[in-house]
């Protein structure tokens, strides 16, 4: 559109604009680009916010005044004004031809190694759709700079345009706001491309070779055993040799990648350098019914690895691939929390980030599981950035059976990711060359930017999901296309051969020595007894290590109880604290000698103590600087500069540092990279807490897949924390419970402690203990709300000074002799029912306390049964229906300890864990107190 402006001489000139024009002033047209006149409109938007971020081009025609041009054909000039005008205009023109390119040629690229023939022309980019035509393609037009020229003709104009964004690799970028990130990529993709020299066309087909004799061998040895073949893929070899060679020469240090099944197998052996011979003796091992190994053990597609990527020149760099379940893409946001702990310890080092995530996606799953958005969405978070991750999407144009029209709404299987402003490369898998190009771009950019950014790899899978699958069930024509085409390495060693580059000699000879040692690697598995299993990426010399006692004691002295408490009113000079804040802190500094220490300052006891002895403590999650409950403030904000201050940072020079983080509204993979980030640094303290714990059920994958199972699985010990706000409250059924029996159901074979914890002093022995010990498992706490700042609910300071976990609180205030009726009960409900027990004068009750639920304490609650007569009754309390909560797994455990029928005192099953009203909710609570007495 154009729109009126007024000149200096105070009529109307002509601008070209994107906007609607004011009211009451006319339209007039100017140039007429049809069905691109968004391009004008995109460039105008830009313009206004930054004028520099557009061409020279652009700057003149939106701020110089042109005169409105013809829908006709042009006339000659009649004057050297009229000439000057048409130059603008052409100008104009071919600077949208050229944004037409950057923004929609990947919609044209020849991207897809299926398709027969060149990929259909765009509308978009057609010259006439910019009123050009085929007589201009021999004039000479001003380009400012493109290409690295000031001018060029129309002619030459296209042919760049071609070469950068329609060939084998389509490129989208224009998404990405900042203009310094657009023009870097821009100047990389309209530069000219040399050609790979020989040696690097040498080291492109081996690569191929390797990939491809590794996938062949394995198809022939091992007829009908699954492997998730690269086959139709195998120039991911190429790009990941790529991406580590260039990490070398840039001086990065470590590589970490998370992958799914596909493709797993030659990774491991083409760049983690896992020997053949061991994977051939996976397949062995499978073939004569497994071999015992400790724990459950995992398929070897699944497994993890770590090995050192060695460079033809001496260069290397270590790689580790990270293990993961079946479950596609959970295993990024792990790989995320690996590498930035691995940061993190090495951040005394010169490069802010020494170790490059890489995560290897499928196309269907970028495209359909959330949490690679979610993923996506902590790139540039401060708790969670890691520098920027090459994302590799195996993009086999296909799903399980499921077509992409089936199976994601957007044009690419990679537009989630334009949601983080990274650049997306597509690149045809069939040009190796072109595939080596775009990992050194990609990589280039995630050094300058530490950005993600991702590549978005197109080829095809030869078989189905699996080598036992017949694909051409449901794509026929696929398959035909596929079944006639030759590999890869075979379409490349022929395009060299015909041009010349190398001879047939170099191409069979390089395929001829791998074969080689493949056979040789084979035969060495076949003669060799299979061994002990490697150890896993991570894993720690642990296994078989009690869960309890802690290893080390975890009182501490008044000295340093004190000194942790001094820092949260120790506040620099020109700070000034919210008034709401300011009383919570300075009752802190009072509860040590009123001994009434609560919660939130029993857990800053815990986290500052530990900081002290040199633990490094991380808590993340939704509001957790704060706390949920506002009972935390680990981090203060300044009521007027809007400045932060961390009391506990400010612990003394020796003291380790303390990360409070709060996360982005998520689960999943907030949890994911908790996990990740605890496996990697065993010597941190590793928090991460729900907003609620009834919210936790949104990283039941995590929970499932890698808490509970990993260890059983692939050898892998996390020390992850789960702090997890539980209580039934009258807050209805979504803020009431953390599912106490969804965690108890997994427990076994000592996988992890689970916790709900009554007293302030007990919490904070838990947490130095989960720190201090000598196992590294996840630890769940079911942790309290009301009780935050219950009276009741408070410790005395030798309850920190002495003394260490207690898995059983006994109750002192009983008489043996006297007692009839012996209450049991884990958390929140036992101030309910000692309550209660005051009030009614009943001295005839005993309530003890289980606070560790598992590792059930056998010992420990056996011996404070024993102190109450034989004959009295045994009841289990919980606030939870009778289906859930602790009791069904507690009642066996319970009554083995107690050698008696044990009751169980609770709300009535229930599909729901709590009442939507809070009335009706008290009313329950107190007909369950007043029950347990009866």
């Amino acid at each position: 559109m154009i729109a009126p402006a007024r000149s200096r001489r105070g009529k109307k000139a002509i601008h070209t604009v994107a906007s609607q024009p004011c009211a009451g002033e006319p339209v007039l047209h100017g140039p007429e680009f049809g069905i691109n006149e968004w391009i004008v409109d995109e460039q105008y938007e830009r313009y206004l916010r930054d004028p520099g971020s557009v061409d020279r081009t652009w700057r003149d025609f939106f701020s110089s005044p042109i005169p409105a041009a013809r829908r006709e054909p042009p006339k000659a000039a009649t004057n050297a004004q009229d000439s000057a005008d048409g130059a603008a205009a052409g100008a104009v023109r071919v600077a949208a031809l050229i944004a037409a390119h950057r923004a929609r040629g990947h919609l044209a690229a020849d991207t897809n190694p299926l398709m027969t023939g060149r990929a259909v022309a765009h509308p978009e980019l057609d010259i006439a759709a910019f009123g050009l035509r085929d007589e201009d393609l021999p004039e000479e037009f001003v380009v400012d700079g493109f290409a690295g020229q000031d001018s060029m003709t129309l002619r030459r104009v296209l042919e760049v345009l071609q070469d950068s964004y329609c060939r084998t690799v389509g490129t989208e970028y224009m998404h990405i706001h900042s203009s310094q990130e657009r023009h870097w990529v821009q100047r990389r993709l309209e530069s000219p491309q040399p050609r790979p020299d020989v040696a690097e066309q040498l080291h492109i087909l081996y690569r191929l070779g390797a990939a491809e004799s590794f996938e062949t061998f394995l198809q022939t040895k091992y007829v009908g055993q699954k492997r998730y073949s690269l086959e139709g893929g195998e120039s991911a070899i190429v790009l990941l040799d790529a991406l580590l060679l260039r990490s070398i020469r840039q001086g990065v240090g470590e590589a970490v990648i998370g992958m799914a099944h596909r493709g797993r197998l030659n990774v491991l052996a083409n760049i983690v350098g896992k020997p053949y011979a061991e994977i051939f003796r996976e397949f062995e091992d499978a073939a004569a019914g497994g071999v015992p190994v400790p724990g459950s053990g995992d398929v070897k597609y699944h497994l993890g690895a770590e090995g050192t990527y060695r460079a033809l020149d001496g260069g290397a760099i270590a790689v580790s691939v990270v293990a993961n379940p079946s479950h596609l893409e959970i295993v990024g946001p792990v790989v995320q929390g690996v590498v930035r702990a691995r940061q993190d310890r090495a951040a005394d080092r010169s490069e802010s980030f020494p170790v490059l995530p890489i995560v290897v996606h499928g196309d269907a799953a970028f495209a359909g599981q959330g949490v690679v958005s979610e993923t996506l969405n902590m790139s540039q978070l401060p708790g969670y950035r890691t520098g920027g991750t090459v994302h590799i999407v195996i993009n086999n144009q296909i799903g399980f059976t499921t077509s992409p029209a089936a199976g994601r709404s957007g044009t690419h299987a990679t537009d989630v990711a334009r949601s983080a402003g990274a650049p997306v490369f597509h690149v045809n898998g069939d040009d190796p060359e072109a595939v080596l190009r775009v990992a050194r771009l990609a990589f280039d950019f995630r050094q300058a930017f530490h950005k993600d950014v991702v590549v978005d790899l197109l080829c095809y899978r030869r078989h189905g999901h699996s080598e036992v699958d017949d694909p051409s069930i449901t794509q026929p024509a696929m398959y035909d296309r596929i079944d006639a085409r030759p590999s890869v390495r075979a379409l490349y060693a022929e395009e060299l051969l015909r041009r010349g580059d190398i001879g047939e000699r170099q191409v069979e000879g390089a395929l001829r020595d791998f074969r080689g040692h493949l056979d040789r690697a084979f035969a060495e598995a076949r003669a060799r007894a299979v061994p002990r299993p490697r150890k896993p990426v991570d894993a720690a010399d642990t296994r078989g290590v009690p869960l309890s006692p802690a290893a080390r004691a975890t009182a501490i002295t008044e000295t340093a109880a004190r000194h942790v408490i001094a820092s949260q009113t120790a506040l620099p000079g020109d700070f000034t604290v919210h008034p709401r804040v300011l009383p919570q802190l300075q009752k802190r500094a009072a509860m040590l000698d009123a001994d009434a220490i609560d919660w939130a300052t029993a857990e800053s006891l815990a986290v500052g103590s530990l900081l002290l002895d040199g633990i490094p403590v991380r808590l993340a999650g939704q509001d957790s600087r704060r706390g949920t409950f506002g009972q935390r403030h680990a981090v203060l904000t300044d009521r007027r500069a809007g400045t932060e201050h961390t009391p506990l940072n400010q612990l003394g020079t020796q003291a380790a540092d303390f990360a409070p983080y709060d996360s982005m509204l998520s689960e999943l993979a907030a949890l994911a990279f908790e996990y990740g980030y605890a496996l990697a640094r065993p010597e941190a303290l590793v928090l991460w807490e729900a907003q609620f714990g009834d919210f936790a059920n949104g990283a039941q994958t995590v929970i499932d897949e890698y808490i509970s199972a990993s260890e059983q699985k692939w050898g892998q010990r996390s020390g992850v924390t789960l702090l997890l706000p539980h209580g039934l409250e009258g807050q209805g059924p979504d803020h009431s419970s953390a599912r106490i029996e969804r965690f108890l159901q997994l427990c076994a074979q000592e996988n992890m402690t689970v916790a709900m914890p009554s007293l302030p002093g007990n919490y904070f022995h838990l947490l130095r203990q989960q720190a201090l010990g000598g196992h590294r498992r996840p630890l769940i706490v079911f942790t309290p709300k009301s009780m935050l700042r219950s009276k009741a609910a408070t410790s005395g300071l030798t309850e920190f000074t002495r003394g260490t976990f207690r898995p059983v609180v006994p109750d002192r205030t009983a008489v043996p002799a006297a007692i009839r009726r012996v209450l049991v009960c884990s958390g929140k409900v036992f101030h309910d029912l000692d309550a209660h027990r005051r009030e009614s004068g009943r001295r005839d009750t005993a309530i003890v306390r289980l606070e560790r639920l598992y590792p059930f304490p056998e010992e420990e609650f056996t011996a404070e049964l024993a102190r109450f007569p034989a004959e009295a009754e045994v009841r289990w309390v919980q606030e939870e229906p009778e289906n859930q909560g602790a009791w069904t797994f507690v009642w066996p455990r319970v009554q083995r300890s107690t050698s008696r029928p044990v009751d169980c005192v609770s709300r009535p099953p229930a599909a729901a864990p709590a009442v939507g009203s809070a009335g009706r909710h008290a009313g329950e609570q107190r007909d369950l107190v007043v029950s347990a007495f009866r």
